[in-house]
């Protein structure tokens, strides 16, 4: 482990106008953040924060008093830090990542590494080469370990130890999720672990109380089946022995009853909602649940481990109290009052809970860190995500509805310019990728700010088979990739142009991985009401889905696919953009990442191979060591360049 001092502005307020003048409107909105992962120290003597430097990831710590930064903990050579936390009140655990020459994000091969705030006492924890000396570091050795670490729980209130999840290495090049997770016990000085127990599934996830002991581990089976096992009498059990008539149940935190919890579940296909559940009695109270949409988001005290608030969000973000004489829900209601228009994050707080790190954010704004004293009822600015950006100028982003034309009420976002009235605009449909269980939020989002700052307005819609709205909703997707959720995307787009907002000659389809697919297959639907279309990432032959990919190699992955599309090759044909070009019209930008495992290359291969037997035009951009998504900052800035470039062109803009 390396220690350097590095000049980071030390989280004061940094203004940077001459950034803004010397980089493109595409560069200013791809620049990754100033500052992330901040969070204070159990005892509040520190302010930590993950910031970049000469392109990699820095862990810096500052005295919470006076701000001045007493170090900065980063790896020599291609070696960045990834996530941390920390695990007593002079100590953090941190990941060491790598980038490598053949992929652009970063790679955990599962290494933890510990170091005390001011730099000291610096201990390689878990890891492969755990029984190295590296050169040039002040790491002491200890046993190696073949397995890839997760920090499962910092326990902040033991000096000594953690818990960590670790997934073995099987025989396999790339890591096996479905093996079963491990749970060790680790001397965060030493590095020296004592394994707990094994999860009974794999894709293992596990919930600890607030002891520290490990209470619930759920997993997914070959069947793509989610399943759910509590600990008994030092035993794994089966939920499903405890006959709570739910689906999809999950626990979230404990009550303040021995052997019971908060859990979620639903009945049918309605929405979660939310309950308390004796485990000794197996019997279930509902708390809370909203009719139209699932929760966001649950927010536990750290302390007691007991759940406090769901946030919500239909349209807006709201929150409703669990807990209301607990601390926290008081704390996050002045605080809603005293940052009008932002919605409220505790990210961070002290053992007391008398100190708190939290993050104000809207759809204009994209984060400022604040540190709150709850004794004094003082907030102070730390720091800015992305200090560049004015949010006074950046586009507002609106809930919609409509019903659709099988009477479907369906939700989703318009994102209109600043300063120009939503009257007649160019439009860009920009559907999410998934579909399944994924939906829009509100929230700064950099294409729709970009895009709108270029005049277009920019619409989302949570399609049929977005999740957030029950697992009815959910479920009216599958099977129905190139229809159904199309007709959701084409009468969305119609609603808009009716509403007088978008100019229906002026419409061009963005979107990226099933948004690539959805830009090509309603194109090819509707050949004239899209005057141009970006496939990014996309799908493109969904038979090619069950032979080509990551999901195709996992046995949970080719029981999702026979889920969710089926084995009827006709069919799958017949929602293939690839076996139909010939019905397209619009002028076509492909977009891809060499290396994706997701999509393939072979998909954009098949779509090009269709393109060019029909001497069908189109630009292509193919990004080398890039993925199902592009992480690195030139080449999305590169991409937002070309892509507005292309919609403009054919659009006559």
């Amino acid at each position: 482990m390396k220690y350097t001092s590095i000049v980071v502005g030390a989280l004061a307020c940094v203004s940077l106008p001459s950034l803004a003048a010397s980089m493109s409107t595409a560069e200013l909105f791809t620049k990754s953040a100033e500052y992330k992962n901040v969070k204070i120290s159990p005892k509040g003597d520190y302010i930590s924060a993950l910031t970049s430097h000469e392109g990699k990831d820095t862990l810096i710590f500052l005295d919470t008093e006076t701000k001045a930064l007493l170090n900065a903990v980063s790896f020599p050579g291609n070696a960045e830090v990834g996530n941390y936390e920390w695990v007593n009140d002079e100590r953090v655990v941190l990941q060491k990542m790598y980038k490598k020459g053949w992929s652009e994000t970063p790679i955990y091969y599962g290494e933890l590494m510990a170091v005390n705030a001011d730099g000291s006492k610096g201990t390689y924890l878990f890891g492969y080469k755990g029984g190295e000396q590296q050169v040039g570091s002040r790491l002491s050795k200890n046993t190696p370990i073949r397995a890839t670490a997760y920090i499962l729980d910092p326990l902040p209130d033991d000096e000594r130890y953690m818990l960590v999840k670790a997934i073995p290495w099987g025989g396999s090049s790339s890591l096996d999720y479905s093996i079963s997770q491990q749970v060790y016990k680790v001397d965060v000085f030493r590095g020296k672990r004592k394994k707990l127990t094994t999860a009974p599934t794999g894709y293992s996830q596990f919930l600890t109380d607030h002891e520290g002991k490990v209470k619930f581990s759920s997993g997914i089976n070959n069947n793509n089946e989610v399943e759910l096992f509590y600990r008994s009498n030092n035993e794994w059990v089966s939920s499903d022995k405890l006959n709570l008539g739910l689906d999809d149940f999950n626990p979230i935190a404990f009550a303040d009853q021995p052997d019971t919890i908060f859990a979620a579940g639903r009945v049918g296909g309605e929405t979660l909602g939310i309950y308390r559940v004796d485990l000794k009695k197996g019997v279930k109270e509902k708390i809370i649940q909203d009719d139209k949409v699932e929760p966001s988001n649950f927010w536990i005290n750290q302390q007691t481990k007991q759940l406090y608030a769901v946030e919500y969000e239909d349209g807006y973000p709201t929150y409703a109290f669990v807990d209301k004489k607990d601390k926290h829900s008081q704390l996050l209601k002045q605080l809603l009052a005293s940052l009008p228009g932002h919605q409220i994050h505790i990210v961070s707080e002290t053992r007391d809970s008398t100190r708190f790190v939290v993050k104000a954010f809207n759809d204009r704004n994209p984060g400022d860190y604040y540190l709150f004293d709850a004794e004094k009822l003082k907030l102070q600015y730390l720091a800015s995500q992305k200090s560049w950006l004015d949010p006074e100028q950046m586009a507002e982003m609106k809930p919609i509805s409509f019903t659709n034309r099988d009477g479907v009420v369906i939700n989703g976002y318009l994102t209109t310019p600043h300063g120009i009235e939503a009257k007649n605009l160019p439009l860009i449909v920009n559907p999410h990728g998934g579909p399944h269980g994924i939906r829009d939020w509100w929230g700064f989002d950099e294409q729709n700010q970009l895009l709108a700052q270029e005049g277009f307005a920019v619409l989302q819609v949570n399609f049929r088979g977005s999740g957030g709205y029950g697992s009815a909703f959910k479920d009216a997707g599958k099977r129905k990739w190139g229809t159904d959720i199309q007709h959701d995307i084409i009468d969305a787009t119609k609603y808009i142009i009716n509403e007088g907002i978008a100019n229906k000659d002026k419409v061009c389809i963005v979107g990226g991985s099933f948004g690539g697919y959805s830009a090509l297959q309603s194109s090819i639907i509707e050949p004239d009401m899209f005057k141009c279309a970006v496939g990014f990432a996309g799908i493109y032959d969904l038979a090619m889905m069950f032979d080509k990919g990551d999901i195709a190699g996992r046995r949970a992955g080719v029981s999702y696919l026979k889920e969710v599309l089926g084995e009827d090759k006709s069919v799958l044909h017949a929602m293939s953009p690839t076996h139909h070009v010939d019905k397209l019209k619009t002028k076509l930008m492909l977009v891809h990442g060499e290396d994706d495992e997701r999509a393939p290359i072979e998909q954009l291969e098949a779509l090009e191979k269709a393109l060019k037997a029909r001497d069908y035009p189109y630009e292509k951009l193919v990004m080398n060591n890039e993925g199902h998504g592009f992480y690195n900052d030139t080449h999305r800035a590169k991409y937002y360049k070309e892509m507005i470039s292309f919609i403009k062109q054919s659009l006559a803009l």
